[in-house]
């Protein structure tokens, strides 16, 4: 007599769940995914600090002397021979304020940019979020940057410059210029991946950038009728905001707006356009 109870096997499905890994389009970025792996954030900037200084005789001082030369360099050239106008401020500090920030973006950006075809391994045996490799030049940076402050304020005192209550506005500008730092990184890792042509072009775009960047010269040297085009590189406001915070000086909360807006959109169109072309990382790289 057969067996009438029991599970009929032919339509038991055995097949074990198969879980698909692949970059959503907006999904709000996948925050909350990025938040969760944090820790490898830490760890994947605490790598790049420790890299970059690896086998090197002078470890962090680098940091410290890559604005400070460069200071000297443009106060003999640009403040001494070329006579350029500081706002009334020594050149030394007004150079070294700009310094600062155009320093971090640079190193950041230029690090974030390789970020991802020197990390092949992670692309494709590992799943975390990608974001985090091009990030994480950012916290590395960020290093950098506590470093060379401490010079600042060393040597404000040689020139006659004031400690002021302003210099708390240091750190919201410090967190704007990461973010403007991250767009940067994020866009121009995944551009690189497919495009090898960045690692080419990029040190000539910074550079370029440079001189389109009151980092030399007051917003002042220019025309009137001209500031509103320097007022388009969101840097040009963190600038300005930088040495109105140094010098104890009214800041532009209407250049400060425009750059933290210009930031905002820049931030979103790289960390969107990271994830559209992130799918196709691991069939590239």
């Amino acid at each position: 007599m057969p067996f009438q109870g029991g599970y009929n096997t032919e339509e038991v499905d055995h097949r074990s769940p198969v879980r698909v890994i692949g970059a959503r389009r907006w999904a709000a970025l996948e925050l909350l995914d990025l938040w969760s792996h944090r820790e490898l954030f830490y760890i994947l900037a605490e790598r790049d600090v420790k890299v970059r200084y690896k086998q090197s005789a002078l470890g962090v001082t680098w940091a410290i002397l890559q604005p400070f030369l460069t200071m000297v360099i443009f106060t003999l050239l640009f403040g001494r021979l070329g006579r350029m106008p500081s706002a009334g401020e020594p050149y030394a500090i007004f150079s070294y304020a700009g310094l600062l920030p155009w320093t971090f973006f640079s190193t950041v950006v230029t690090t974030g940019s390789n970020s991802l075809i020197n990390n092949p391994n992670l692309i494709t045996k590992v799943y975390f979020p990608r974001l985090l490799i091009p990030a994480s030049a950012v916290g590395a940076g960020l290093m950098d940057l506590m470093i060379a402050s401490l010079t600042l304020l060393v040597i404000m005192p040689i020139y006659g410059v004031k400690f002021h209550v302003t210099l708390i506005m240091l750190l919201p500008l410090v967190a704007l210029t990461a973010m403007i730092a991250a767009a940067g990184s994020i866009f121009t890792s995944a551009v690189n991946v497919k495009y090898r042509d960045i690692r080419h072009a990029l040190p000539f775009a910074i550079q370029t950038l440079m001189f389109l960047t009151p980092v030399i010269y007051p917003v002042s040297f220019l025309p009137q009728q001209w500031r509103w085009v320097l007022m388009l590189n969101p840097l040009s406001g963190i600038i300005e905001g930088f040495r109105a915070a140094i010098f104890g000086n009214p800041f532009d909360w209407q250049g400060l707006a425009i750059s933290t807006a210009i930031v905002a959109g820049l931030l979103t169109t790289a960390a969107y356009s990271f994830r559209r072309m992130e799918r196709q990382f691991a069939d590239v790289i």
